[in-house]
């Protein structure tokens, strides 16, 4: 059950704009949460921060019913489905330099090999990315980020945070964004329309590939966001070494 959840946050075009200053200021703000020793997620969600978590992810959730969701599913319905499958193996193709980077901080050299010979070979054979080369020859995509990396060197995670308009987070994973952001090769598009064009169609494509999960999300929607975000991360540190069974989520 852990494979499908692939971070969990709420979309939206606004993103595009308050990326940077938003990413920045909280990585400074949460510089002394990362100082904390290192502790496993599951062991205690730390959530001092409820009550104003919990209006931020009603805001969240608001925002995504009126404006995100919709559009997500006008994209699924307009745009053909091979190529939707096109356009996120493009994004998938960009995200394997991050992942690349990221598997050499970690000392995974195997894994290194393997995502610098995807690169390659979807770039060039795949068309830009466009095609999906690499799988097809048994390299398969790894899935890695500075969030993971900082908790491969033994930062802990912080308290768990919900982000305005980016959703679930934690103070560890909230100043990998900003790194994340970094070695995203669209931020540095000259032609700020093609780049700002860029990121909203990538928000948009991965916001329409959850869209089948929303109907799985059962019981208190807060505490089943919180927990399958928290464990998916352990479970990503970890390499998928975790003993604990995937919770349900009840009520307060």
């Amino acid at each position: 059950m852990y494979e499908f959840f692939v971070q969990l946050p709420v979309f939206s075009l606004i993103r595009i704009k308050a990326r940077w200053s938003l990413r920045v200021l909280l990585c400074l703000m949460l510089l002394p949460v990362l100082m904390l020793p290192g502790e496993s997620a599951l062991a205690q969600v730390q959530d001092p921060w409820i009550n104003a978590n919990q209006r931020i992810f009603r805001f969240n959730n608001f925002f995504d019913a009126i404006l995100v969701r919709p559009v997500a599913n006008t994209y699924t319905v307009i745009i053909p489905r091979f190529a939707r499958q096109g356009i996120g193996n493009f994004f998938s193709n960009i995200n394997d330099i991050n992942v690349l980077v990221n598997d050499v901080l970690q000392l995974k050299m195997d894994a290194a090999l393997t995502d610098s010979g995807r690169f390659l070979i979807n770039t060039t054979i795949g068309l830009g990315g466009f095609m999906d080369v690499a799988s097809s020859m048994g390299l398969q995509k790894n899935e890695e980020d500075f969030g993971q990396t900082l908790g491969y060197w033994g930062v802990g995670t912080g308290p768990y945070i919900v982000l305005p308009v980016f959703g679930t987070s934690n103070a560890r994973d909230s100043f990998g964004f900003v790194l994340d952001t970094l070695f995203n090769p669209i931020q540095y598009q000259d032609d700020v329309p093609m780049r700002l064009s860029l990121l909203t169609m990538q928000e948009i494509d991965t916001r329409s590939s959850l869209l089948a999960l929303d109907e799985l999300v059962g019981g208190n929607r807060y505490l089943f966001f919180r927990e399958a975000y928290m464990q998916r991360r352990e479970y990503l540190v970890n390499d998928g070494a975790i003993e604990e069974d995937f919770s349900e989520f009840g009520e307060f």
